[in-house]
């Protein structure tokens, strides 16, 4: 039988009630995100305008993607040895840098179709890392602003679907009254707006009060593998993150060819795309903000299954059985208010599942991993419609997103979703574990994942 400890709840906290680190945090992520957007419309039409080659103009987003998602998953335990606050300041910097000497360098004359490639593939690989660090201050920054975890979540939801609208508005207002390249301005001015604002009002997060240290590995590969090792034996994180990285690449073929290809079919024409993007997300903004403000008194799971559920298929079967535009916009209004509901919460349970030694190998990796099938949802959706038509791809599409979401959502593990109160003491036997994570802890000697933890607070 284990030796038990007993692990003592910590005292209510008396600090004063500091507000800087969250509001930088989300003035930080809308300017790094909107840089993002910007770039990724004002990107293309830059290639397009000067190259005039579809092909080439395809490819760019690709070298700036698969770079961004390799050194995310790649980036954690450096986050984690050197703190957040470096890595996001240094990746927005040499965001910034790059995103100079593109314009400069066509401006001279001198920027290559190969160059401009390898430009690109620096910002994917530094705005990785940096946009991942960033993330690591939502837990601390609510606990200064004594606010639930909830709060930060949505308030970051809010911000991530705000910065998805109006940046690549932004962007289109920049592209026609002064052209592309000052656009590319506009990116590195925002990137290094964020590096700024990190530099200036956030600090590295330390280890809550009643956590116990972590047994690091001795090395970078040691760390990474920790990591990796705690996400497979995490069962409700590991759910998450397949469930996200299903839906992700289900999105994405939506986005990128299922909704164009219906709006042309449909006679709806181009301005359809905007209306239901634009729809969808400002319904999903509100829904973000409410969730800031009551998500942590709602039942978590229900919340998910609904809001994801609405979110999900009306959508696809709106659009596949030919209803009129008015009705497939208030079937999105409808989804965007569901789904905005899910990421303040599916986010809180994400941060409360991961000790704060080990959020930057994890939860960067975690990220990753939800990103890996975005660049093969274009190809999902053409190909479904090559083989089976408009129709016939959205209800696929569509179904698959419901399995996705109710079958992880009806598992015994999710029950793990909902808040706990911590007692006055509880026990943890000397590995860290209860039975259900002993595999996990068999790398992480001290610490055991949180789902498990009967000594975890409310958020």
């Amino acid at each position: 039988m284990p030796t038990q400890h007993t692990v003592t709840k910590e005292a209510p906290d008396t600090h004063p009630r500091v507000l800087r680190g969250l509001v930088g945090m989300l003035a930080a992520y809308a300017a790094a995100l909107s840089a993002n957007r910007v770039l990724s419309i004002a990107l293309p039409w830059f290639v397009l305008t000067t190259t005039g080659s579809v092909g080439k103009t395809g490819l760019v987003a690709f070298c700036q993607i698969v770079p961004y998602v390799i050194s995310q998953a790649l980036a954690g335990p450096i986050i984690d040895r050197v703190g957040p606050k470096r890595i996001s300041v240094a990746g927005d910097l040499l965001s910034t840098a790059a995103m100079v000497t593109a314009p400069l360098l066509y401006l001279t004359g001198s920027l290559p179709f190969g160059v401009l490639l390898a430009l690109l593939a620096v910002v994917g690989a530094a705005d990785g890392p940096a946009n991942g660090a960033k993330g690591l201050f939502v837990p601390s920054a609510t606990r200064a602003a004594r606010v639930p975890i909830e709060r930060g979540t949505g308030l970051s939801a809010a911000v991530e679907r705000t910065a998805t609208t109006v940046g690549p508005a932004m962007a289109g207002v920049v592209v026609t009254a002064f052209g592309s390249l000052y656009a590319l301005w506009v990116t590195a001015a925002l990137f290094a707006v964020s590096a700024l604002i990190v530099s200036s009002t956030l600090t590295d997060p330390v280890p809550e009060p009643h956590e116990v240290p972590v047994e690091d590995g001795s090395g970078y590969f040691s760390q990474l593998r920790q990591g990796a090792v705690f996400l497979r034996d995490a069962k409700l994180l590991r759910s998450i993150v397949g469930m996200l990285a299903v839906t992700n690449l289900l999105d994405q073929a939506f986005m990128s060819v299922l909704l164009p290809v219906w709006a042309k079919e449909s006679g709806n024409g181009a301005q359809a795309v905007g209306l239901v993007v634009s729809v969808f997300a400002a319904t999903s903004i509100i829904a973000a903000l409410v969730a800031a403000g009551v998500a942590e008194r709602l039942p978590r799971r229900t919340v998910y299954l609904i809001g994801f559920s609405l979110g999900g298929l009306p959508r696809f079967a709106a659009m596949a059985t030919g209803a009129p535009l008015w009705l497939v916009l208030t079937v999105l209004a409808v989804g965007g208010l569901g789904s905005g509901f899910v990421n303040p919460i599916v986010g809180a349970v994400t941060y409360e599942l991961i000790p704060t030694p080990l959020l930057g190998r994890v939860k960067t990796l975690a990220q990753a991993v939800t990103w890996a099938g975005i660049p093969f949802g274009g190809l999902l959706g053409a190909g479904l419609v090559t083989l089976t038509g408009t129709s016939t791809a959205l209800w696929i599409v569509g179904g698959l997103y419901l399995v996705a979401i109710v079958v992880p959502g009806m598992s015994r593990e999710w029950s793990g979703m909902r808040k706990r109160t911590a007692p006055e003491t509880a026990t943890v036997d000397s590995a860290g574990t209860t039975d259900s994570t002993a595999s996990a802890a068999s790398s992480l000697p001290q610490q055991k994942p949180r789902e498990e933890s009967s000594v975890q607070t409310a958020a």
